[in-house]
């Protein structure tokens, strides 16, 4: 079985929301680079990471975050939250995350996701939920 442990980036902190609720939310960490090596060193072969401000607003928002994650770790790191555009999604890819995951965007707009499974392949994920 391959687990994924998760970082969800809210203001550059790692935090867990309840069902969702900005207003509802616990800060676990100041330092997401410092969780991902923590990850890491326990044995995670994967990491996911989310940008909730990015899922909330449509667009990146905690990049400098995720750089730091990126350059932190050795291990492959997935990323959804506010991808909606090939921009980003070329730069995300560019800054060195392995994959990224498009949600609300693969849903309103086939055409970007035709356009991003067509240049990136299986370096695009799709979720459903």
């Amino acid at each position: 079985m391959l687990v994924f442990p998760a970082i969800d980036l809210r203001g550059g902190r790692c935090v867990r929301l309840i069902q969702g609720r900005l207003d509802k939310e616990t800060v676990y960490s100041n330092d997401p680079a410092a969780v991902a090596l923590r990850w890491q060193e326990q044995g995670a072969e994967y990491l996911h990471v989310v940008d909730l401000d990015g899922a909330f607003a449509g667009q990146p928002r905690n990049a400098e975050a995720i750089s730091t994650i990126i350059r932190a770790v050795r291990i492959p790191v997935q990323l959804g939250g506010g991808i909606r555009n090939m921009e980003t999604v070329r730069g995300y890819l560019g800054l060195g995350v392995e994959r990224v995951i498009l949600g609300t965007a693969a849903v309103s707009d086939p055409a970007f996701l035709g356009e991003a499974l067509a240049e990136f392949g299986e370096r695009i994920v799709v979720e459903i939920g």
